[in-house]
């Protein structure tokens, strides 16, 4: 311990007591430890203000889907859409996944019944033959602005359920622009993530009678001056199917062999999407396939009808003007199935 110091003041006779001087080393010390300190609390305070900073200019990258798809496959996760639409606000439905499909099809093969069918499903829009008009497949421009529209939901026909919809499509014929322009309209269904649904017909036959006594309707209006292209009772079926088309037999193969080159060109084209193909003939005799369809769109189970009556039934003989003539055009060919086939 360092010792105090005592003198005497002589002038005034009183005692003086000095403390002892501290030692430099110990002042080093104190000094040093003084600095650390101040140096490590100008660093932090550097950091909490370039932090801040940081934090204040962050940019936030806003993610496509504004809502997670909980319990889903990843596979499946494409093919869910959030749509915005501009004419107005889903709401509380926002959150709900929609499924954007479209039905490829023909003429008089079952498009508008099974289209009625999807449309009996409470969340299903089906939007109909939207591209019948020409003005809009003129060109690929019009065509994705009325796919855009379509699939935004802010297409409106008597089938929309735009609110609620967990499905969202159309109908579209292979006529209507789709083959001419398939290479982008593949590309836009793979990038949009649109399920095709073909649907077809096996007996190109009956769908040839269709077609010829359809137009003949067009012209006749055989249901008191009215044209109907689909019927909803047996009255207006029965009515339409006394007419019996003449069928051209010397062109009947080459007719028959064009239909199927079509089809087969249409598969061909659209199957890098992801796709199912349906027959009509199946969704007659096997309603389960109803079920696949509802799989495929992923949509809760339910039972879907259609008022819709068909027109020729029974044995084609009967729907046939020159029923003799067809017959042996066709006998011992790959197309004799067409003339035993009856529902």
């Amino acid at each position: 311990m360092a010792e105090e110091i005592w003198f005497f003041n002589k002038v005034n006779g009183t005692l003086i007591i000095k403390p002892p001087k501290k030692s430099p080393v110990l002042l080093r010390i104190v000094l040093v430890f003084a600095m650390v300190c101040g140096i490590r609390i100008c660093s932090i305070c550097v950091k909490q203000i370039n932090d801040h900073t940081k934090t204040k200019f962050l940019k936030i990258k806003v993610s496509e889907r504004p809502y997670h798809d909980y319990g889903i496959n990843q596979s499946q996760i494409p093919y869910f859409h959030y749509p915005r639409p501009e004419t107005f606000s889903r709401a509380e439905c926002a959150c709900n996944p929609v499924r954007f499909f479209a039905i490829l099809s023909v003429q008089r093969s079952g498009s508008g019944w099974f289209e009625t069918l999807l449309n009996s499903h409470i969340n299903v829009s089906s939007n109909g033959e939207i591209f019948l008009l020409k003005e809009r497949r003129d060109n690929f421009s019009s065509i994705v602005k009325t796919l855009d529209k379509v699939y935004n939901l802010d297409w409106f026909s008597s089938a929309s359920k735009n609110d609620c919809s967990a499905a969202v499509g159309f109908k579209w014929m292979l006529n209507q622009g789709l083959m001419e322009h398939h290479k982008e309209i593949v590309d836009y269904f793979n990038s949009r993530g649109v399920s095709v649904i073909f649907l077809l017909r096996r007996n190109l036959l009956r769908r040839l009678v269709s077609l010829l006594a359809n137009s003949y309707d067009q012209h006749a209006k055989l249901l008191n001056g009215t044209h109907k292209s689909h019927v909803h009772s047996p009255v207006e079926a029965d009515a339409l199917s006394k007419y019996k088309p003449t069928i051209n037999s010397t062109s009947l193969m080459a007719d028959l062999k064009q239909m199927e080159v079509t089809a087969a060109k249409a598969l061909e084209y659209f199957s890098s999407t992801r796709h199912i193909i349906l027959y009509y003939e199946d969704l007659i005799k096997n309603r389960t396939k109803l079920v696949d369809i509802q799989g495929f769109l992923r949509l809760p189970q339910m039972n879907l009808t259609s008022r819709q009556v068909k027109i020729h039934k029974g044995p084609l003989s009967e729907h046939i003007e020159n029923w003799d003539d067809v017959n042996k055009t066709l006998k011992r060919t790959a197309y004799e199935s067409f003339l035993l086939a009856d529902y």
